[in-house]
């Protein structure tokens, strides 16, 4: 594995895992779905130029004036028996009681490598002060299962910069 693979988080299976065929490997990653997942697997859409795209948003709450939409799209290349996978995010951030007002918004596309933690401090049954942690995302949650189908359908999970396209 190459500098490049260790930045865009490509994967290979391992040896003499047999692989799958494509609708095999599309019908194991939509059955990542459940009431328990932090995000949602769905067919794209043309405009997003992608077989399928993993999906979490999370709104701005009273503690937290930040709003963030994280995207992994992903095309099957059943010739290369690879998943292309490039992450968008979308952040909003917002200003006000109750937050309403937009101070902010940030686009990005690449790979997401993102953790974030919030807490609040509250005092406990015995008077002393403890930190409560309030608010927890990382994007390895969505990645991590996703990767995991793939490898174990036999495929290349393949992290991509900026388009799903093959590389030159």
């Amino acid at each position: 594995m190459g500098l490049i693979d260790r930045l865009t988080g490509t994967r290979y299976p391992e040896d003499g895992v047999v692989p799958l065929s494509a609708s095999d490997v599309r019908a194991a990653l939509l059955a990542l779905n459940g009431p328990d997942a932090p995000y949602r697997i769905r067919t794209a859409l043309t405009a997003e130029k992608a077989d399928l795209v993993a999906e979490w948003r999370i709104p701005p709450s009273a503690s937290r004036r930040l709003e963030r939409t994280v995207k992994t799209r992903m095309l099957l290349v059943p010739g290369r028996r690879e998943v292309r996978s490039v992450d968008e995010q979308w952040e909003v951030k917002r200003t006000g009681n109750p937050p309403r007002w937009v101070v902010a918004r940030r686009h990005s596309v690449g790979q997401v490598n993102w953790t974030e933690r919030q807490w609040t401090y509250e005092r406990g049954a015995d008077g002393r002060r403890r930190k409560i942690e309030t608010f927890r995302f990382d994007s390895r949650q969505i990645k991590d299962p996703l990767r995991a189908a793939a490898l174990a359908a036999g495929w290349t999970w393949r992290g991509m910069m900026f388009s799903l396209a093959p590389p030159r």
